[in-house]
């Protein structure tokens, strides 16, 4: 077994990957909820700027971290505008983060995804008098494998996130310190057996996750 050092237990060492596990689900579904719509709306609507936006949604997805942590610092401080929310240096705080990061993954995925069967399938829908809500939620079904890949890799986007979530979160103890942010610390602090067993376990999740996605992907 790994010796975790004198300040840290299993039960610690349970709790921060935990914690990881819930801030990045919740950082995914905001970026699901806001990129499956997005994505499919850019693939059906003609609008003035479309095609700026989907370059947009491309080019962000190399988008730099430590940016968007410093943009929702900004925005979230006490002297920002949403700073009366109070979500600097809290678990919310790193979500929206996440969220921020995984979201032009998942509306440039299924923006691709939903193309095609919207080629295919556009015709019909407009002649049974589907509306745009009503196309979106048909073509996000035929496209489901695409789709849950898509969210899939928003999620191994926000697990393995450590600029952004440092920033907004602080990496405070018991509570918004995760398993990157630990990892960094306890490097530093030349704890090297818990930023291991953390790092495996980052490692592992990471390795499921895109399993997960390929064999998805791959069904008949």
């Amino acid at each position: 077994m790994l010796d975790f050092g004198d300040s840290y237990d299993a039960a610690t060492f349970a709790h921060i990957v935990a914690l990881s596990l819930a801030i990045s689900v919740s950082g995914t579904a905001i970026a699901a909820l806001i990129g499956l719509p997005g994505g499919a709306a850019l693939a059906i609507c003609r609008f003035r700027g479309r095609r700026l936006l989907i370059l947009f949604a491309n080019a962000l997805l190399g988008l730099p971290p430590v940016v968007v942590g410093l943009a929702l610092y900004l925005l979230l401080s006490r002297s920002g505008p949403l700073g009366r929310l109070g979500l600097l240096f809290t678990p919310a705080a790193m979500a929206l983060a996440q969220g921020s990061l995984a979201t032009p993954i998942i509306v440039a995925l299924v923006h691709r995804a939903v193309e095609e069967p919207w080629q295919v399938y556009g015709g019909a829908l407009r002649a049974d008098g589907a509306g745009r809500w009503r196309s979106i939620l048909v073509l996000l079904a035929i496209a489901r494998r695409s789709v849950v890949t898509a969210v899939l890799a928003g999620f191994g986007r926000t697990i393995s996130e450590v600029g952004a979530v440092l920033i907004v979160g602080g990496n405070i103890a018991g509570y918004t310190r995760t398993m990157t942010t630990a990892i960094v610390l306890e490097t530093s602090k030349g704890d090297l057996a818990l930023a291991l067993g953390l790092g495996f376990v980052l490692i592992g999740i990471s390795i499921a996750v895109s399993a997960a996605a390929f064999v998805f992907e791959r069904r008949p």
